[in-house]
């Protein structure tokens, strides 16, 4: 991996240029924190079905039309490993809201170019979703209480067909402050080198790495030993970027905490939404903390008497309190 030095001005300037934008939508839309949870995804959407966004992240219901009929967004991108659209966590409960909304759009967006592009979807009525899946949850019996939604089942069980779009963004509610996002995000790609800056974390991730002097790898676990940033010196650090000074840390099995071993540091920040900005940043040892998940991930499954729906633990700064080297505070 080769280390590309970063402009830290110039890429301070398109942050800025990012939190503008976002002060926007806020005051526009009333729909803030556009750059996590793939609300970038919702705006995209719903820009092209002429629907107006819902305020809310995790939880809440994304877009309503003119009639004030209610819409659930999924989604997956061209480049993902998985091409089915996932309900994750689900309940008897979330499973029969679906009832309560007019559609589901299953949407499939294009992410190889330098913007997003909504390019087809199918709109499947509630009610009929709902039943769907209430029928082929019964058969499940992961305790992570997941499923997957392929196209093949769609048009098969549920006889429905995909809607192709346009390949341009439409000139609709969201359009002018789309297109300025996507010119201030091909600014920031062209400074540092990372690809896919408004996917997942990675946004945060270059934010924390700019005051680390570390480059962000653009395809994380892409390569045996690749972690989310390097040095200069090719020393790797897995980071986690959070609200607040709790760190979630997903999907543990002991190939991952092992593949840990390989970096120097776990990097735990804290991020600053309304501003774009990083606050604080925190260097923790590797085995130490590898060894405190291990200990709270047990403690977890004791307490849930070995049934875990998702191997997942929350890191606190009272498990970080003595196994940190340093800490930087952002002025």
């Amino acid at each position: 991996m080769k280390f590309k030095k970063i402009n830290k001005k110039k890429l301070l300037i398109e942050i800025n240029n990012l939190k503008i934008i976002q002060n926007i939508f806020l005051k526009k839309y009333n729909v803030d924190d556009i750059f996590s949870n793939s609300k970038i995804f919702e705006i995209t959407i719903a820009n092209k079905l002429n629907h107006i966004l819902i305020p809310g992240h995790s939880g809440s219901r994304d877009a309503k039309d003119i009639l004030d009929n209610i819409y659930e967004y999924k989604h997956y991108k061209k480049t993902s490993s998985n091409h089915s659209w996932t309900f994750n966590d689900y309940s008897e409960n979330t499973i029969n809201k679906l009832k309560e909304i007019k559609s589901v759009i299953f949407a499939h967006i294009d992410d190889s170019g330098n913007q997003f592009i909504f390019d087809w979807y199918y709109e499947v009525d509630g009610k009929i979703i709902s039943k769907y899946l209430e029928e082929k949850t019964k058969l499940i019996k992961n305790n992570r209480k997941m499923i997957n939604v392929s196209s093949t089942q769609i048009e098969k069980f549920l006889s429905i067909r995909k809607t192709f779009t346009n390949q341009k963004i439409s000139n609709n509610l969201y359009g002018n402050d789309l297109s300025n996002i996507y010119k201030t995000i091909a600014n920031i790609e062209k400074i540092t080198g990372v690809k896919n800056i408004l996917t997942s974390n990675k946004i945060w991730e270059v934010l924390t790495s700019i005051h680390l002097n570390h480059n962000v790898n653009s395809e994380q676990g892409g390569r045996v030993g690749a972690h989310d940033a390097f040095d200069i010196n090719n020393n790797q650090y897995e980071y986690k970027i959070s609200k607040t000074p709790n760190w979630n840390f997903q999907d543990i099995s002991e190939n991952v905490l092992s593949k840990y071993n390989n970096i120097k540091y776990f990097i735990l920040a804290i991020k600053n939404i309304d501003n774009i900005s990083i606050n604080r940043i925190y260097f923790v040892k590797v085995k130490e903390l590898i060894q405190r998940i291990r200990i709270k991930l047990q403690e977890k499954k004791e307490r849930k008497k070995g049934i875990l729906r998702r191997l997942q633990i929350s890191i606190s700064l009272s498990d970080i309190k003595n196994i940190t080297e340093k800490v930087i505070n952002i002025t």
